[in-house]
């Protein structure tokens, strides 16, 4: 018994001294409903239950460890996941959402490994449903590529991020395309600037993709599989208490073999609050391919979120969009529109 004690006293101040050099936190969110989806597929329209239509459902682990003078160390593994099968999100890696590891001072932060692009947090920051739920606008901005790798996150990636200076801040990263013989191929360089200052909040975001994989829908209406990617996005909010105004738009660029194609997209929308619990959100937003004719896509979106805790909440959302005849953005064929609707419940922990 003295043995167990002696035991069980050395490892508590083992852990003691643990905790105090390193903070680490376990978070997550279990996000799952039910979802209808109407894309023109001639099988029919699908009944479903989903995974994260509100927020990715996920496992989390964060930490920092104080080095002295200012400085500590970080990191970040965030593992994706589908409640409704229990399978691995993000292509089935074990930290698909993110995976990386830096450090923290007052000169800035410097961050390695898989990380969340520039152009997902400045449309994080803008769009009212925070790119989620049926009006979802990164599956729209850039016919979709958005929402596709490496534009939502890049690999092998090392980003540099200014400290915040009156509400202002600045973000440079470079991904390494690891191609032998060709350091451009497969790489990403991107910059960002952000100023959030009471009720305004202001994004801006450029990056350029090399050789980057196109996603299924975007290849077939290029005919290509991949290309050099350049997209530039501006956007912001401002907060008038009683509602929320929504503006962004960006200009993508497709460098295709002896060809550029370039599209442009708008978004408006607004967010309020209903009561103490409820949320109202609703947009538009348009893609236009530019150099092809009939090829623009118009998405309207109308949602709600109702808090019945801090970290519980239902929701409910319904979207349409629109394809013209030469464009199938988010559909079975071109010309199709697509009409989604879910509902359902996520918990934050």
């Amino acid at each position: 018994m003295k043995k167990s004690l002696i035991a069980l006293a050395v490892l508590g101040a083992f852990a003691g001294t643990a905790s105090a050099q390193t903070n680490v936190t376990v978070y997550g969110v279990v996000d799952a409903g039910i979802a209808y989806t109407n894309n023109g597929n001639p099988a029919g329209k699908t009944w479903s239950e989903n995974s994260g239509m509100q927020s990715g459902s996920r496992l989390g682990f964060k930490g920092s460890e104080d080095l002295g003078g200012g400085m500590s160390a970080i990191f970040t593994l965030e593992n994706g996941f589908n409640v409704d099968d229990g399978t691995m999100g993000q292509g089935n890696r074990l930290f698909g959402r993110q995976a990386w590891v830096g450090l923290h001072g007052n000169f800035g932060t410097v961050k390695l490994g898989r990380q969340e692009s520039v152009l997902y947090n400045a449309l994080l920051a803008v769009d009212p449903f925070k790119i989620n739920l049926a009006g979802n606008a990164q599956k729209v901005f850039g016919y979709g590529v958005y929402a596709s790798d490496p534009l939502s996150r890049t690999d092998n990636t090392v980003s540099y991020a200014t400290p915040n200076i009156n509400g202002l801040t600045g973000t440079v990263t470079y991904g390494f395309g690891e191609q032998a013989g060709d350091n451009s191929a497969n790489s990403s360089a991107a910059a960002a600037a952000a100023y959030v200052n009471g009720p305004v909040n202001v994004q801006f975001a450029y990056q350029k993709s090399n050789t980057a994989a196109l996603n299924s829908q975007i290849s077939g209406a290029l005919g290509q599989a991949n290309a050099d990617i350049k997209t530039a996005f501006i956007g912001g909010t401002y907060d008038f208490g009683m509602v929320k105004a929504h503006l962004a738009y960006a200009d993508t660029r497709f460098d295709l073999t002896g060809n550029d194609v370039k599209d442009s997209n708008w978004l408006v929308g607004l967010s309020a609050p209903v009561g103490a619990q409820g949320a109202v959100l609703a947009s538009y937003v348009r893609n236009d391919v530019k150099d092809l004719s009939s090829a623009k896509s118009d998405q309207y979106a109308l949602g709600y979120t109702y808090a019945l805790s801090k970290r519980t909440n239902l929701y409910t959302s319904y979207s349409y969009l629109k394809n013209d005849s030469n464009v199938a953005l988010n559909a079975f064929a071109a010309g199709e529109s697509v009409r989604l609707f879910n509902v359902g419940v996520r918990h934050s922990f």
